[in-house]
């Protein structure tokens, strides 16, 4: 029973609900302290002169999310070369479709804190799609639904974290080592000079990998990129068997899906609320996230789609109706992890009060548009199974 459940791809959006399901609980019971403490253990890397020291919850954050954005490379790098996003035609849409659910929900939070240049700060939060949360629940409630719609959904997440990483790049990157930057560069230039050669042992390729991470965390630049920019030096192949990225992809996902995400919503969800009035919690900044992922994703990424199928720039996915294309785009309102991690550099410097916002408004966002997406998506599932069941008598 345990072992069909892993293998089932809703599995990991599940794990996610639960692992931020307990950390709500422990925030806010007898056991906050012990919560408390346990993210803010501090762990050292010494080696000479050379130091890491930083409590659990930056450990996670800075190291392990670094893991999972190497895998998201290696998943788009994948993608472009063989996949989905190969073919011009088949990127067109979910292109669009990103780009308006990027720039719609960071309009309508703008819209509502342009006020407060802090608050400002926090732009981008409701621009991210949790692709985990979101196709966990289109497998749950779509069972029925074409399959052309799952490959829209991941096609729109991919992009979507694309615009991620060069947002973290650009708007949250700070006081750079320029020192930091050339041993980085250097390490990228050796795992670029390993890939011509066509190295085929996989160590050189992690140890120059870990020493190029270790340099980008100490340069200023958010320690994640370096995972994403590594993962476009792993060799890839159109033969699986034959691709280290492949390789190396499969075996980092399960600990990605069951045990890095897992373990940075239980270190990130975990909202206070005990001792909170009303006013602290409802805020311009939770307004923002709310409406952005809740409103902005569902009208960006349904609006450019509408306007782009209607001048024939490309076509609806095959076998889909707009109700159920609209199903899709509310569930790319669950920002969650992505969200929640974006918030943390938002806020980095501003302290508890504006975490605990943004982590009220990403858990209601994000929630609001699973229940609405997994209603529109069970509903039209439904439908489908009905129709083929009178076709079928």
């Amino acid at each position: 029973q345990w072992k069909h459940f892993i293998k089932t791809d809703a599995s990991p959006g599940i794990i996610l609900v639960i692992a931020a399901a307990l950390a709500l609980f422990m925030a806010n019971s007898f056991f906050s302290e012990s919560y408390t403490s346990f993210l803010a253990f501090p762990v050292s890397i010494v080696l000479g002169t050379f130091e890491i020291s930083k409590p659990l919850v930056l450990w996670i954050n800075d190291g392990l999310m670094a893991l999972f954005f190497f895998v998201v490379g290696l998943e788009i790098k994948r993608e472009i070369f063989y996949g989905q996003l190969s073919s011009p035609d088949q990127v067109v849409l979910p292109f669009l479709a990103a780009v308006a659910g990027i720039a719609f929900p960071a309009m309508i939070y703008a819209a509502i804190n342009y006020q407060d240049a802090v608050a400002m700060n926090g732009w981008a939060i409701p621009s991210a799609t949790d692709i985990a949360f979101a196709l966990g629940i289109f497998i749950l409630f779509g069972k029925y639904l074409p399959p052309s719609l799952k490959l829209f959904l991941l096609s729109v997440a991919i992009i979507d974290d694309i615009g991620a990483v060069i947002i973290i790049a650009i708007f949250y990157s700070q006081d750079l080592s320029t020192d930091s930057l050339f041993i980085a560069t250097l390490g990228i230039l050796i795992l670029f000079i390993f890939n011509r050669l066509k190295l085929e042992n996989k160590t050189p390729f992690i140890l120059i990998s870990v020493v190029v991470w270790a340099a980008v965390l100490k340069s200023g630049v958010h320690a994640t990129l370096a995972g994403f920019v590594v993962a476009w030096f792993i060799p890839i192949a159109r033969e699986n068997s034959r691709s280290m990225s492949y390789q190396i992809e499969h075996g980092l996902h399960p600990w990605i899906a069951f045990f890095v995400l897992p373990l940075f919503a239980f270190a990130n969800a975990g909202v206070v609320l005990t001792g909170l009035t009303l006013d602290e919690l409802i805020t311009p900044v939770t307004f923002g996230i709310i409406g952005g992922l809740f409103i902005g994703k569902q009208l960006g990424i349904f609006t450019a789609c509408f306007i782009a199928i209607k001048l024939k720039l490309c076509k609806l996915p095959k076998d889909a109706t707009w109700t159920q294309l609209y199903g899709v785009c509310l569930l790319c309102g669950i920002g969650f992890t992505m969200s929640l991690f974006i918030g943390s550099l938002a806020f980095e410097e501003q302290g508890l009060a504006y975490l605990t916002q943004v982590k009220v408004g990403v858990l209601a966002g994000s929630l609001m548009s699973a229940i609405a997406g997994a209603w529109l998506i069970s509903k039209s599932s439904k439908k489908v199974m009905r129709t083929s069941g009178d076709k079928h008598e």
